[in-house]
């Protein structure tokens, strides 16, 4: 199942919240605290890299590492829309709302494998990071963002305490994209995984989470259904993982 070249390598993930203001950022929280706890059952570690909070609740986008054996062939099955059905804890009515969130995943790359990047082609801005407080503030100007011109590809860096590691840990994110994107133009089958980022309509989700009428959890691509909601938003994502590596 874990065949790729790249599958056995760490995994960064990106999480964004999709329109709906709170109640998609929550929504958005909710999916990193999920990933967050399956890493923790498979005893992957978790770095964040930027971490946006949102403007109420929740959280506009998340990007992490999950460090373990093969964490990125587990997890590049998670990439795609996830939508939620529940009676909104944001609306006073008690309506049935729906969300959306994107979540994708690129491979962590080896360090002895080399992605050539001219400097001339870098934009690098310095900016003071934001957060909701504790421990994913940096008071000072220390975050970067790293516009890499050719490709109109952009990373950020803002956990980290030094301007220096931060442009480490970005231009570390901006290799791994520009290798896949390389990689993506020889083999049609990862031009079709790369093709799957661009569908942040939100009409085409991989998995429904209901939390009202009913309680239910389907994953649309291979049709299991699962009941116990509250085990797979606590990190019990390997029915699914399993099934579409199989299927």
């Amino acid at each position: 199942m874990l065949d790729g070249v790249d599958d056995q390598n760490n995994a960064i993930i990106s999480i964004n919240a999709g329109a709906g203001g709170t109640e998609a950022q929550d929504w958005a929280e909710m999916l990193f605290r999920m990933y967050t706890r399956w890493s923790d059952r498979k005893g992957y570690q978790v770095k964040i890299i930027d971490f946006q909070p949102g403007d109420e609740a929740g959280i506009k986008s998340v990007t992490f590492t999950a460090s373990g054996e093969y964490a990125y062939g587990y997890l590049k099955t998670e990439k795609g829309v996830h939508r939620l059905i529940r009676i909104s804890p944001f609306n006073a009515s008690g309506k049935r709302h729906t969300s959306f969130a994107s979540v994708f995943v690129y491979p962590e790359l080896d360090k002895e494998i080399v992605v050539e990047i001219d400097d001339k082609d870098l934009r690098i801005d310095v900016f003071r990071a934001s957060g909701a407080g504790g421990q994913h503030v940096n008071k000072t100007s220390s975050a970067i963002r790293i516009t890499h011109l050719p490709s109109k590809i952009v990373v950020q860096c803002q956990q980290e305490k030094s301007q220096h590691r931060n442009k480490e840990m970005a231009m570390k994110v901006l290799k791994s994209r520009l290798y896949q994107v390389e990689k993506q133009r020889q083999d049609e089958k990862l031009q079709e995984i790369h093709d799957s980022k661009n569908e942040i309509g939100f009409g085409s989700q991989i998995r429904s989470y209901v939390l009202h009428p009913y309680q239910m959890v389907k994953d649309h691509r291979i049709n299991l259904e699962v009941g116990n909601v509250n085990n797979v938003l606590d990190g019990g994502i390997d029915p699914f993982i399993e099934r579409v590596l199989l299927s």
